[in-house]
């Protein structure tokens, strides 16, 4: 063994010891609240196809469409011979959806966020962020080489102190998730704005979680701010930003915002302008998916019902159960060893709800973040439900072992 292997297997070990290492799981099935994983058939509550779309006829149909009429591969970036008319025509029904005046398609959430912050923002400006931010939003910051102040997840208060001591002529943006994508609470978007305003700063909402659920129409935290009489839009909110690959069921991300904010990118983002366009196909079934995101309300209206339900359990068990109330339900379980345990014993029951553990959540807050989906039934939260409140002594043992 080499030296650069010996310091990799090193490494690895490491992580084996502290009980983080990751496997994969090798899924034989569409996404759907019942998966198979080899021969073995779980119900699982941990996939972010909130709507439950991902599997859904209508757009499988409209996926073997764009593949009929725009082959596999979209061929090239979106500035040689990528862009065709389907990835055109969905733009201009997200810039409609979103109220913006143009929206611009990204192959991932992660390279639109590292792609957006980056292109904007130099060693002259400064970025602001929530510390629970995602991953993507946190590498944009320093990706960018500006300035990059993150402050308690939250706290206004000290975004607002860190936004005063700031000097020089250069942009100020502040950057947040909608729901945060491991507590599943919301940001408090009207407060940011009116901050923004006052400090005379720049918003940039990454609503990859709320968009499909919050709003009446699945229009995200922007619509639901909206509809409390809260003035949002491309002025107040310049920088608006979504994946397709959770509510929407397909795959991709998008930006919305004017006019200059769009053609910027598409002359300046270099995650944009070097990256293969999406397959058309994509699309096309996306295109689907946002008709039937907007216009099946009771998606909607039986999410919110799970997710009541489950709550008001959760709360009668006494267990652990983190202030949200998006589809991002966690249970704090505090290590990573106690995390793990629980899952594998939900497993036994024929229940799939990885643990989370650091560093995708911070030291010493392992849990179990149980997604709930539209697609679930009352009766397969039920045997959730069941299952947990066999193991509501241990869990409330590990939590309180953790305090």
């Amino acid at each position: 063994m080499n030296s650069f292997t010996r310091t990799l297997t090193d490494r690895l070990q490491e992580r084996k010891a502290e009980h983080l290492y990751r496997s994969r799981r090798i899924l034989a099935s569409p996404q759907a609240p019942e998966v198979f994983c080899g021969k073995q058939s779980f119900v699982a509550f941990c996939s972010n196809d909130y709507l439950g779309l991902a599997n859904h006829p209508e757009v499988i149909e409209a996926f073997k469409h764009g593949l009929d009429k725009y082959g596999a591969g979209s061929g090239a970036s979106h500035l040689v011979t990528g862009h065709s008319a389907a990835h055109h025509a969905l733009e201009e029904e997200l810039a409609a959806f979103t109220g913006r005046s143009r929206a611009l398609l990204f192959s991932s959430g992660y390279m639109a966020n590292v792609g957006v912050i980056s292109c904007l923002l130099g060693k002259n400006d400064y970025v602001f962020e929530d510390k629970l931010n995602h991953a993507s939003l946190l590498d944009g910051g320093l990706f960018s080489n500006a300035h990059f102040k993150r402050y308690p997840h939250g706290n206004l208060d000290k975004l607002a102190a860190l936004l005063q001591i700031v000097d020089g002529e250069g942009l100020r943006l502040i950057v947040s998730d909608g729901v945060f994508s491991m507590d599943g609470d919301v940001a408090p978007l009207a407060n940011l704005l009116d901050l923004a305003e006052q400090q005379q700063a720049l918003v940039m909402l990454d609503d990859a979680h709320g968009f499909g659920f919050l709003g009446t129409h699945g229009g995200g935290l922007s619509e639901a701010v909206r509809e409390q009489g809260v003035v949002v839009d491309e002025n107040r909110l310049p920088i608006l930003v979504g994946t397709l690959g959770k509510a929407f069921g397909t795959a991709g991300a998008f930006v919305a915002g004017s006019e200059a904010l769009i053609e910027t990118l598409i002359q300046f983002c270099r995650p944009y302008i070097y990256t293969t366009a999406l397959p058309a196909a994509v699309a096309e079934a996306t295109r689907c998916s946002l008709r039937l995101l907007q216009g099946e309300n009771w998606r909607r209206e039986h999410l919110r019902q799970l997710i009541e339900k489950f709550r008001q359990r959760c709360l009668e068990l006494a267990l652990p159960l983190m202030p949200s109330t998006t589809p991002i339900q966690g249970l704090l379980l505090g290590s990573s060893t106690a995390a793990l345990a629980v899952s594998h014993i939900l497993e036994t029951h024929g229940l799939l709800v990885p643990a989370i553990r650091p560093p995708t959540v911070p030291l010493g807050s392992a849990r179990l973040r149980i997604t709930l989906s539209a697609a679930h039934s009352m009766a397969q939260l039920q045997h959730l439900l069941d299952a947990l409140e066999q193991l509501a002594p241990t869990i409330r043992s590990h939590a309180n072992q953790s305090v």
